[in-house]
């Protein structure tokens, strides 16, 4: 191996070592704001996927080895890695019961349909409603559900059911009457969705078009269930071990990357 071979042979490893570590922050970063948001109503946990780059073929596998015979194996040297993507991972959370008749969980698969302020079309499975000045049920942040749903303030009490029918019961009556019927949507790919915070989603072109139904129908949508929110699918637990590995392959690509300044400095110091 020549002087310059070395050398370039300790850069290699040096960019490898350093994508390794800008990997395992990535992931890092990822595993934090999972944990920032454990007890974030609807929320769903994000997974760091890696690949490995470009090789740098020194033997191509399959070469002609002689006249008959070809190489086995070759010998290929990997550039390193980055990261893919950070799925979302839509595995139902656990429900927690409240005291708001307005809080709602999605018992499978669906989205609630939420109208923004700009008047586009969010998705969520946070179900945390509560009614506006004008009875209008709405998000925390205040904005409406869609279709739009109204509730006369002097009701006393509104019973949502699994199909997502809304209705309330007037005072000095008896017989409730139907304020409207929540829709869900669905996604053919809802890792897809594109994340905007506050628990909102909207679709791209990987997530495809929503799908829109009544819940508990024939479009695979889950039934609805009153008085419940869907607390955080984050796993504390798998999320630390997720740190505690993240943390040691980090510390090794440290290694590499001083082992191969190392090696590095006694080719520069060799005499001629």
């Amino acid at each position: 191996m020549t002087r310059a071979d070395g050398e370039d042979t300790m850069i290699r490893a040096l960019y490898s070592a350093a994508s390794g570590l800008n990997a395992q922050q990535l992931n890092i970063d990822t595993i934090a704001h999972n944990l920032a948001n454990a007890n974030t109503t609807g929320y769903k946990a994000r997974r760091t996927q890696f690949q490995d780059l470009l090789y740098q073929n020194l033997m191509q596998p399959g070469a002609a080895a002689g006249s008959q015979t070809v190489v086995p194996s070759g010998l290929q040297l990997g550039l390193g890695t980055r990261p893919s993507s950070n799925a979302i991972v839509f595995s139902q959370g656990n429900f927690q019961i409240t005291e708001n008749p307005l809080d709602v969980v999605i018992q499978g698969r669906g989205f609630f349909q939420i109208r923004r302020p700009t008047g586009e079309t969010a998705y969520t499975r946070s179900g945390a409603f509560h009614r506006d000045r004008d009875g209008n049920i709405v998000t925390g942040q205040g904005d409406p559900i869609e279709p739009q749903i109204t509730i006369p303030a002097e009701a006393t009490s509104v019973t949502i059911a699994p199909d997502g029918t809304v209705s309330y019961v007037q005072p000095g009556q008896t017989a409730a009457q139907i304020a409207g019927q929540i829709q869900l949507a669905n996604f053919a790919n809802p890792a897809g969705l594109n994340a905007v915070g506050n628990g909102l989603f909207l679709p791209t072109d990987a997530s495809g078009d929503p799908v829109i139904g009544i819940p508990g129908g024939q479009e695979g949508l889950g039934s609805l269930q009153q008085g419940y929110v869907e607390a955080s699918n984050v796993s504390v637990v798998e999320e630390f071990i997720s740190m505690i590995v993240s943390q040691r392959a980090y510390e090794a690509n440290t290694k590499v990357a001083r082992a191969a300044d190392e090696m590095y400095q006694q080719i520069n110091n060799v005499t001629r």
